[in-house]
Formats: structure tokens, sequence, C-alpha cells
């Protein structure tokens, strides 16, 4: 099994990071031609999606909609105020499994990866670990 941690920086409070290229790349270097890539967010106020990639406007939608469920200003008692990104990154989750065929993850044709980040801007980590099956 290879395993890897990759850097992943954000310059927002909440964004959507298409990491599919990233992932790919993961993949390809690991050598492995059929499997599973596992992928891990160590972080509660981050996680993943695989969602549409080629319309931006989704992502926005997508980000406007978790703010309409978790809001920033809120009857909150967290002392650090990120309660909201806590609330949005239990709901997104922190992995997902993509199969690996070819070589190449198995997405499907307007599918992304998306590291997704509630309490930004930080120096995050995501780690991949890719497994012949």
């Amino acid at each position: 099994m290879n395993k890897m941690t990759l850097d992943v920086k954000t310059s927002s409070r909440t964004q959507f990071l298409d990491i599919t290229g990233k992932v790919s790349k993961a993949v390809e270097s690991s050598g492995v031609e059929e499997g599973i890539c596992y992928l891990f967010v160590p972080h509660t106020t981050a996680g993943l999606t695989i969602n549409e990639n080629a319309d931006p406007d989704v992502v926005r939608d997508m980000l406007i909609g978790f703010d309409s469920i978790a809001p920033q200003q809120g009857d909150y008692l967290h002392s650090e105020g990120n309660s909201p990104a806590h609330i949005k990154s239990s709901i997104m989750g922190q992995q997902k499994t993509v199969l690996i065929e070819g070589g190449k993850p198995v997405l499907g044709t307007w599918q992304g990866i998306y590291f997704c980040e509630f309490d930004g801007p930080r120096q995050r980590k995501l780690i991949i670990k890719v497994a012949k099956t």
C-alpha cells in the first residue's frame, strides 16, 4: 500500500478546492493499475466531496446551501467561534474511497474531487492511500 500526504493551502473561510488532478497524480505515481484510493482529511473543520466540476456555479450554490444550514452567526457556545465549520465538516465527512481502473481514479464525466474548507484560510493535509485489489 502506498501512502502520501499532500499539503493543501486554502485562501478563504469557506472554499472548495478541486484536487482531482493531485489525486490522479498520486494514483499514477503509485503504479497501481487496479485498486482503491482512500482519501482522508485529518481536520475537524474541513472535509471531502465528489461532485460536479464542470460548472463553477455548483460549488457556489453548495457553499450558499451550507451557509443556510449552519450560518456563521448563531447561538453557538464553542469558544473558538468556528462551530459552523464543525457542523459543515460533520455533514460533508472527512473521507472518500475512489476505485482505480487502468491506473486512474474512476469518476463520472462531470465529477471532480474537492477538498472542502470551512474554517480557513489554513494550511491543511490530505492523506492518500492507494492499494491494489
